[in-house]
């Protein structure tokens, strides 16, 4: 597992540094105020202020430090030490009190001596890791007891096709071995020079809950969404403002699921 996530680090400093310039993620709006989390999230988010908030794989932390804003004690990780270093120095500009660690995610429980009201994970994130239930021991491990898991994820069905040609191309169960890429671009810039070898793995729903369940997590809520809040995929088109659908299902496609559940 090893050369799987150091080959996955490499492509996201590299990733890092042409999002932060890129229109997708809207820095300037941000700097001045913008809220960079999305309606589905901020349906399932209660009150936040004053709770303590640890974002797992958290980019360059854009919604660690939205979360900030909204009153949080937030805590940031990522595998990516560029991420790291400018989730630091945004925090920092915004005059915002966030921490920020740089760990892989399943050693997060080795860099924390505190136990949080809330986990928070979004978007893109679980394709990067081959163990859920490795992944549900450190949410547990990381919680309050009666602390609370927000995720808001892409639907596993959206992982099974080639964006590019409409082909079902990935299976929608876990195999064990990694799905291995070389990716030119990014999903933030598609005409970015930038060309990494990835690793990533496909998830089923019911892997993802049955993992949770294990550790002693209980789903409160589970949604499905017909559209996906950003314009990252091939062939897509924004039905409504902040509402994209991959082309060839429109709103007859899951592409986004999230949930709510508490440790027992």
């Amino acid at each position: 597992m090893k050369k799987y996530f150091e080959t996955n680090k490499i492509l996201w400093d590299s990733r890092t540094k042409v999002h932060i310039a890129s229109e997708f993620y809207e820095m300037d709006a941000f700097l001045r105020g913008k809220n960079s989390l999305k309606e589905i999230e901020l349906e399932l988010l209660p009150n936040v202020k004053d709770k303590s908030i640890l974002h797992l794989q958290c980019h360059f932390g854009q919604d660690s430090l939205s979360l900030a804003r909204m009153g949080a004690k937030v805590t940031g990780v990522d595998i990516s030490e560029t991420s790291i270093a400018k989730a630091k120095e945004l925090n920092d500009k915004l005059g915002l009190n966030a921490k920020f660690i740089c760990a892989n995610v399943y050693d997060t429980p080795d860099y924390l001596d505190e136990k949080y009201d809330f986990v928070f994970i979004s978007y893109g994130a679980i394709c990067w890791l081959p163990d859920l239930d490795k992944w549900a021991s450190v949410i547990s491990n990381c919680l309050k007891k009666d602390g609370i898991l927000i995720l808001a994820e892409f639907h596993p069905v959206i992982y099974m096709y080639n964006w590019e040609n409409h082909k079902l191309e990935y299976s929608y169960f876990n195999k064990g071995v990694p799905y291995e890429e070389t990716i030119k671009g990014t999903y933030a810039d598609t005409e970015s020079a930038i060309e990494f070898k990835e690793y990533f793995w496909t998830h089923s729903l019911s892997e993802v809950i049955q993992a949770l369940i294990n550790r002693g997590l209980d789903l409160n809520t589970i949604k499905e969404y017909d559209y996906s809040p950003y314009n990252c995929f091939e062939n897509m088109f924004e039905r409504v403002p902040g509402r994209y659908v991959y082309g060839i299902t429109q709103e007859n496609f899951p592409h986004v699921f999230a949930l709510v559940a508490q440790k027992k």
